[in-house]
């Protein structure tokens, strides 16, 4: 009679496979996260323009009901620099050669571009729409 003798544990194949697996979830797990990134640096990229929406409003009405000097204004800098380091591009503003209209845009992580300008929108859209410049004509979204 023969003896056969049992081991215990896993085999080779199976702890490739168990591997792989966990190669598999890891990979979506972070495809997911850096999705769940860029979503959240667009979210502030978008409370960042909308703040500045609301200083050019404080601006504008403490300045002679004009938005000239607004871009060497400081609470403008500071967000300009907030939404730079979360934006794969630049923000883009342009004042109206009178000083009475404004528009402003930013590239989102996710593509296409989010626009505020002085008459309240702030919307996404699928191209830039602002000239940009210290000086524009074209200062709606």
């Amino acid at each position: 009679m023969t003896n056969i003798t049992r081991r215990s544990g896993f085999t080779l194949i199976e702890l490739l496979v168990v591997i792989a697996i966990i190669g598999i979830l890891a990979a979506v797990v972070l495809s997911n996260l850096n999705d769940a990134r860029k979503n959240a640096k667009d979210s502030s990229i978008k409370s960042s323009m909308t703040s500045i929406r609301n200083q050019a409003e404080l601006y504008f009405n403490e300045n002679g009901y004009s938005y000239v000097g607004f871009l060497s204004d400081t609470g403008y800098g500071k967000l300009r620099d907030a939404i730079n380091s979360n934006s794969p591009g630049t923000i883009k503003m342009g004042i109206s050669t009178n000083g009475s209209s404004y528009g402003a845009e930013v590239q989102l992580n996710k593509g296409g571009w989010f626009c505020i300008d002085s008459s309240g929108n702030a919307k996404e859209n699928t191209s830039s729409s602002i000239v940009g410049g210290n000086t524009s004509t074209d200062t709606s979204c």
